[in-house]
């Protein structure tokens, strides 16, 4: 367990780093959080800063109020949980250099028992009514399966994933590029409200930080690292889904992709993975079998079933030797199935009680309604 004195030079120092800072943890391994702190209030730099860097970061350490974020957290029903804490998911460790000084949580679960069945899906903000529909239904479908859904509480297949979840009262968890206590997007201020009740928001960034360009992209790395595997769902060739996957692959995770349309462009980037490293799903049983335990299979996919699936061998070879038109008889049709007239007849008395063929004296045709049917 952290000790209190760590936690809060941690909490300041996600004040003066951005996300993913490998000099600041090489800094944290090498000094511990207290002494890189005290550090900045000095004008020499730690080693692997530059004196401009050191100004920069030294400028962002002033006026800090650490005590005054762990309360805000405190009273939003959330903490700061850090590196050897029991709710820390140690896979995150698997980032080195990248991992989070430490992460501020809202919400009431915990984040390590969610994360070790966790799945992430993410893709475009500006998706159409497709990707939207996929989204939610891979979101309550995982979720209703005992997974917690991971994404970024954006707008798009982020916010249909996240809605998916929610709606059959399942487990997600929004990784924001801002505090936890911001609504960003706006247009999802009651979203983000609703995963911040029922399930759990994540941020790098102390209360009331903003969200900047390089933030969102730094955050896709932590949603990579937290979850077993990422699925996207509609991206375009340059699309921050595509930072995330690449991330997942570079971290030994599954990566799995949607495919869509040939002719949508927000279905190029998910092509583009697929015809590497990515593996196609259509749905969260295909998910499941990629991610989950041994034995957890997807099912068997078959077209739909015709009356002719029904039939013995011996039976749909006798079926196959009437010829779409015209009769034939008995010998001729023991002939083309192979069979003793004996048991040609048996079967073409078999196949007329069950509405495949026609008797007409002593020869035997397709039923009409059979003979219509191209699967018969």
């Amino acid at each position: 367990m952290t000790g209190r004195e760590e936690r809060v030079a941690r909490a300041a120092l996600t004040r003066i780093g951005e996300p993913g800072d490998e000099a600041m943890n090489r800094w944290l391994d090498r000094y511990g959080a207290v002494e890189t702190l005290k550090a900045f209030g000095s004008d020499s730099p730690l080693p692997g800063a530059s004196r401009t860097r050191w100004a920069g970061l030294r400028q962002r350490a002033r006026g800090l109020d650490p005590e005054a974020d762990l309360a805000a957290i405190g009273g939003l029903g959330g903490r700061f949980v850090c590196p050897g804490d029991a709710e820390w998911p140690s896979q995150l460790d698997d980032l080195g250099d990248g991992r989070p000084v430490g992460l501020w949580v809202r919400g009431r679960a915990s984040l390590r028992m969610w994360a070790l069945r966790s799945v992430a899906v993410v893709g475009s903000r500006a998706c159409t009514d497709y990707g939207a529909h996929v989204a939610a239904t891979l979101g309550s479908s995982l979720a209703a399966r005992g997974w917690t859904v991971v994404s970024g509480a954006a707008y798009g297949v982020d916010g249909a994933v996240h809605n998916g979840a929610l709606a059959v009262g399942g487990a997600t968890v929004g990784v924001l590029a801002c505090g936890v206590d911001v609504a960003y997007p706006p247009g999802n201020g009651e979203l983000i409200r609703r995963i911040g009740e029922q399930g759990l928001l994540v941020a790098e960034l102390p209360p009331g930080d903003h969200p900047t360009r390089s933030r969102f992209v730094l955050r896709n790395r932590v949603i990579a690292a937290l979850t077993r595997g990422t699925v996207v769902v509609e991206a375009e060739l340059r699309s921050g889904s595509l930072v995330t996957a690449r991330r997942a692959l570079g971290l030994g995770r599954l990566t799995m992709g949607v495919p869509g349309p040939v002719t949508s462009g927000l279905s190029a980037g998910v092509h583009q993975l697929l015809r590497g490293e990515g593996i196609v799903v259509t749905d969260a049983a295909e998910i499941v079998e990629l991610v989950g335990a041994i034995g957890e299979l997807a099912p068997e996919r078959r077209g739909p079933m015709v009356p002719r699936d029904l039939l013995s061998p011996e039976a749909a070879r006798v079926l196959e030797a009437l010829p779409a038109r015209g009769a034939l008889g008995v010998g001729a049709v023991a002939r083309a199935a192979a069979l003793a007239e004996d048991r040609a007849l048996v079967r073409l008395q078999e196949l007329q009680s069950l509405g495949f063929l026609e008797r007409n004296g002593d020869y035997w045709q397709l039923a009409r309604a059979a003979n219509q049917h191209t699967n018969r």
